[in-house]
């Protein structure tokens, strides 16, 4: 038999050979409820069916009186939501289902070194979820024979958890007991280096304020100003810096009859 033709040969040898198709896994990732305390894992029997997130804003009405509906003032954003059912089944093997669900249960129980639960993050893939665990609530719906409990339905609620810096604004006064424990050791070094006392507040100076307006604000009166002038070091009190950090002094008495008038 005589060979193929030189062109015929040619296109033999650059036909590609067909490789063997690579194996496609179809396996889901499994959703995990994960303690960032710990790092302790756990990893739900079955995917929830569903993800049901909630977000949204809280308002506050503002009354004025004469109005047939009230202005609504914006307060805050709602710290997002997700709730979802985990399912439990252990008919097979006849072990006690709750050996499945208390350890997610425990995730509500507080932490010896924080004194509260642990923030969580839950994990499904490409959700991820930091959070935590403020519900949990099971329905055991089948029994072995002995009555020990082989299947369950657990509804979990899970919110967002943030973390918050706390900052100084103009404005700010540090009457809650819980703020003060929290912000007066910082401030007290910069208070007492201006010759204040702990009860003082601290004020961040904007464009357009004078000495006057922030004494009438913090102290009732604007003729006190002099005595936030005093505090700070105040020579020109109409050359104030925006974003200048002012002690302002306590408001208790500034005059000897203690009226808080000066004679």
């Amino acid at each position: 038999m005589a060979p193929p033709p030189p062109r015929a040969a040619h296109a033999l040898l650059r036909t590609p050979k067909r490789q063997a198709a690579l194996p496609v896994s179809n396996e889901l990732a499994k959703a995990v409820l994960i303690d960032t305390t710990t790092g302790t894992g756990h990893v739900v029997m079955y995917n929830p069916e569903e993800l049901k997130f909630e977000q949204g804003n809280q308002f506050a009405e503002v009354g004025i009186p004469g109005l047939n509906a009230s202005p609504l003032q914006y307060v805050r954003g709602k710290n997002r939501v997700l709730t979802m059912e985990l399912f439990f089944d252990t008919y097979e093997s006849k072990e006690d289902v709750r050996t499945y669900t208390a350890p997610i249960v425990r995730l509500l129980d507080k932490q010896p070194q924080t004194l509260a639960p642990p923030v969580l993050l839950f994990s499904l893939g490409r959700v991820q979820f930091r959070c935590v665990l403020t519900d949990a609530g099971q329905r055991f719906t089948m029994f072995a024979p002995d009555g020990t409990p082989v299947r369950s339905t657990m509804s979990v609620r899970l919110q967002e958890y943030v973390d918050i810096s706390l900052e100084v604004r103009q404005g700010l006064f540090f009457g809650s007991p819980t703020v003060s424990a929290l912000v007066n050791p910082a401030l007290t070094p910069i208070v007492e280096a201006a010759g204040g006392s702990t009860s003082s507040s601290v004020h961040v100076v904007i464009a357009g304020e004078t000495l006057s307006g922030i004494a009438g604000a913090y102290l009732g009166d604007p003729g006190r100003w002099r005595e936030i002038a005093k505090a700070n070091g105040i020579v020109d009190p109409l050359a104030l810096q925006p974003g200048a950090s002012l002690v302002v002094p306590g408001n208790g008495p500034s005059g000897p009859d203690g009226s808080g008038r000066r004679s």
